[in-house]
């Protein structure tokens, strides 16, 4: 049996597609089209509660936080739907009328069954290629988050928390996080 190549696309095409028009949940990953499905509640718990977050964050410090489905258009390869997200004030994350240009400044993906592969490497590798600044990646079903801050061009992990704990976000000023809210549901 003969194995299908992968045919990978750029940005042109990928915008041309009619599943683009389509789905509102597609991303092209490495060149990659990558449909998702549905996420269960629990997921759109912790994006709900990730967004109010950053939401109110944003209100102190200024910045925009936003939530999927919104386009991130990193390169010609790499155009994500971010579960949510927030762009700093001065920052080279670039607000455009039908998507965002470069890389915000903090990302947050959940992870479910048919992302957590693409979350934890292919989306890591290049969130850190394109400098997003802090990475947070949260497990609604074992309730833990894991914290990646930029250093030198590389991710280095903050630490991996739980319902109980805080922990301080660089991006967000050393905002106190407190992830019992995140949890909630």
């Amino acid at each position: 049996m003969a194995v299908q190549p992968i045919i990978r696309i750029s940005a042109f095409d990928y915008y041309q597609l009619p599943e683009y028009a389509a789905h509102d949940l597609i991303q092209l990953i490495e060149g990659e089209v990558v449909i998702a499905v549905p996420p269960i509640p629990k997921h759109q718990s912790a994006v709900a509660e990730t967004l109010f977050l950053l939401m109110t964050c944003s209100r102190t410090l200024g910045g925009k936080a936003y939530s999927a489905p919104i386009e991130v258009y990193l390169d010609e390869f790499n155009i994500y739907q971010p579960d949510v997200l927030y762009i700093a004030p001065q920052s080279r994350c670039i607000v455009e009328e039908k998507r965002l240009v470069g890389p915000p400044d903090l990302v947050v993906e959940v992870l479910s069954p048919s992302t957590a592969k693409l979350d934890r490497e292919k989306k890591f590798r290049a969130y850190q290629k394109h400098g997003v600044r802090e990475y947070w990646i949260i497990d609604p079903v074992n309730a833990y988050l894991e914290v990646w801050v930029l250093q030198n061009e590389i991710f280095t992990k903050l630490g991996t928390f739980t319902p109980d704990d805080t922990f301080e976000s660089p991006v967000l000023n050393q905002y106190q996080v407190t992830l019992s809210a995140i949890f909630a549901a």
